[in-house]
């Protein structure tokens, strides 16, 4: 074993250990495994900042600015409400019409986004129909992960997954070609939450659960005896209005105020004033005083961000649930549309496709620019960013070949459908302990030097590299998704792998199995 190979081995194992171990930003582990690739030596200086540069940074960043627009426009939040609709109370009905909504969302706005979004519409559903959300919330983030295989924009693992493809040699997997997979993997992972988890699903109610701004207007209504014609008039898709609160040392302590009069910026109206629960009409603002202000939704967004007062319900919240199908929804999903059609057709480059529709959202003004740059996940780019060059010197330096020669030997050539079972298992046990994407960028070039080894294709084993890497089931920890529902689901750290071991065992039958039937060896 050379010493390239050994110190490639050496960080990988270092890498891996951190990112379990949690205690250090994923990104500063990530741009410290392609410093140390620098430093020894195995990588040049181009190849230790390629991955910066690498077009999958540009595509990835691009689709969360998309996916935000979808989100701050209210589409999401629009779906969600007409599932209210349509699904009646029965559980069941509710659990499969739940997982197909967040299968769909995810593939346009990221598995994160779409769980996210939809967390507190499925916490007022399973209250509606007299449900603990724990019976909704895992049905939630799981089918968002099979959801995430149904095209290239579900995850930056299907991305990244395609491009591989193309630097082995071989052609890019298509935008609706990951469906192949996708579809049986939303439909088994239903019939067995619809099955099997009344029995595997704890029955818990969190202390705290996220709040249901739907019905706003008419609590504030109430709440500041507002008169009955405005309930309709409170909140439309031009503008909104919100609570704040009067803190303690704030510069606005001693001012005097009405209602109807419009603030110093000009952009707003305080509607109403409460001070210890009684409405008032006037007063010299004192500390715990709250006001009721009314505007256009931009306006309310920057006027709020002031230090001086501390908004009840942030105006973006209140937004997205109270009023769908927001005043820029159809340009958003216009521009949607097209990019879905240049990736799907292939005319320019992915990440060209993703960069126009980025760019249309803010000249459309769906997004502002201070908007799409709160929207990048920064951690995500600088994960992708310094793992790729770790990808790259796991090839270049032979340890690709020495893993896969291992691999190979330990479970023979006989079959290729053994290798790709293996290579599934090691994405999957990585899987539930670090990023699904970190897992993808380690195990991707081993299963390429697995398919030069045997002389198959490196696409059956990608695309298992694919699906095995989305199985991320088993703990709470394996992807942010999981994270996001622990708390409102009140779930406990093993209550993941009861319901999601059989999905795991599923998604390693279609790896092993249905894969090479669309991507034969």
């Amino acid at each position: 074993m050379n010493s390239q190979i050994t110190i490639t081995l050496v960080v990988l194992l270092v890498a891996i250990v951190l990112f379990v171990w949690n205690k250090l930003p994923v990104g500063i582990v990530a741009i410290g495994v392609a410093l140390a690739l620098y430093v020894t030596g195995v990588l040049s200086f181009e190849q230790t900042l390629a991955g910066f540069g690498d077009p999958v940074i540009v595509f990835i960043a691009a689709l969360f600015v998309v996916s935000e627009a979808l989100d701050a426009t209210g589409i999401t939040t629009w779906a969600g409400q007409q599932l209210v609709k349509r699904a009646g109370r029965k559980r069941s009905r509710i659990v499969v019409s739940v997982m197909l909504l967040v299968a769909v969302v995810t593939a346009l706005i990221s598995v994160n986004g779409a769980v996210a979004a939809l967390v507190p519409m499925v916490v007022v559903v399973a209250i509606r129909i007299k449900q603990p959300p724990s019976q909704l919330l895992m049905p939630l983030a799981f089918g968002a992960h099979a959801g995430s295989l149904l095209v290239l924009t579900g995850t930056p693992v299907n991305v990244l997954i395609s491009e591989l493809a193309v630097a082995a040699g071989r052609r890019p997997i298509g935008f609706f070609e990951f469906g192949l997979v996708g579809i049986p993997l939303v439909v088994g992972t239903i019939l067995i939450v619809v099955l099997l988890g009344p029995r595997l699903l704890p029955n818990r109610t969190a202390k705290i659960a996220p709040k249901d701004l739907s019905d706003h207007a008419a609590t504030l209504a109430a709440q500041y005896s507002l008169p009955e014609s405005t309930a309709d008039t409170l909140l439309s898709r031009e503008q909104g209005l919100t609570e704040v609160v009067v803190p303690p040392r704030s510069s606005f302590i001693g001012e005097s105020v009405f209602t109807g009069m419009v603030t110093e910026s000009g952009q707003l109206v305080i509607v109403a004033i409460q001070r210890s629960g009684d409405d008032l009409t006037d007063a010299v603002l004192a500390a715990g005083d709250v006001m009721l202000l009314q505007g256009a939704w931009s306006a309310l967004d920057e006027n709020t961000a002031d230090p001086n007062v501390v908004v009840v319900d942030a105006p973006q919240s209140i937004r997205r649930q109270a009023v769908p199908l927001g005043p820029r929804a159809v340009p958003a999903l216009i521009v949607l549309g097209g990019m879905v059609v240049l990736l799907a057709t292939g005319i320019v480059p992915a990440a060209i496709a993703a960069l126009v529709a980025a760019c249309a959202m803010v000249l459309l003004r769906v997004l502002s620019v201070s908007q799409a740059h709160r929207a990048i996940s920064w951690t995500t780019l600088l994960l992708v960013g310094g793992m790729i060059p770790l990808s790259t010197a796991i090839q270049v330096s032979g340890a690709a070949d020495l893993l896969a020669n291992g691999l190979v030997s330990v479970v023979g050539q006989s079959s290729p459908y053994v290798l790709l079972l293996g290579v599934a298992l090691v994405t999957v046990v990585l899987g539930q302990l670090i990023s699904n994407l970190a897992t993808a960028l380690i195990v991707a070039p081993i299963a390429i030097a697995i398919a030069a080894e045997t002389h198959i294709s490196p696409l059956p084993l990608l695309m298992g590299v694919a699906v095995a890497a989305a199985a991320s089931f088993l703990t709470p920890v394996a992807t942010p998704a999981n994270t996001m529902v622990m708390g409102p689901g009140a779930y406990a750290f093993g209550d993941y792998w009861k319901l999601g071991l059989p999905l795991l065992i599923l998604f390693l039958a279609v790896a092993t199995f249905v894969v090479p039937v669309f991507w034969p060896f």
